[in-house]
């Protein structure tokens, strides 16, 4: 599989926009969500990429967004990551 997006999500927006930078750098295409409820209209089943998701957020944690994934797509990968301040 060729991954051509990273699904971003972080709820801090200079966090959030440091990573999109770190994945443009990259070559890759960066999709940005500051919350759960914005990046589940993101995933569908023939999402190419990868997701790259903060676990602690308020309202719907990483995990939940994790769960919410495997539903759609088992095989789409997922990092889970923890960004203290």
């Amino acid at each position: 599989m060729t991954i051509a997006r990273v699904l971003i999500v972080e709820d801090d927006a200079s966090v959030r926009e440091a990573l999109a930078q770190t994945i443009e750098l990259a070559d890759l295409q960066p999709v940005t969500a500051g919350s759960y409820i914005e990046a589940k209209d993101h995933i569908v089943a023939d999402f190419r990429g990868v997701v790259l998701t903060d676990i602690r957020m308020p309202g719907k944690d990483g995990f939940a967004l994790l769960e919410h994934v495997q539903k759609i797509d088992p095989e789409l990968p997922v990092v889970l990551i923890s960004v203290r301040s």
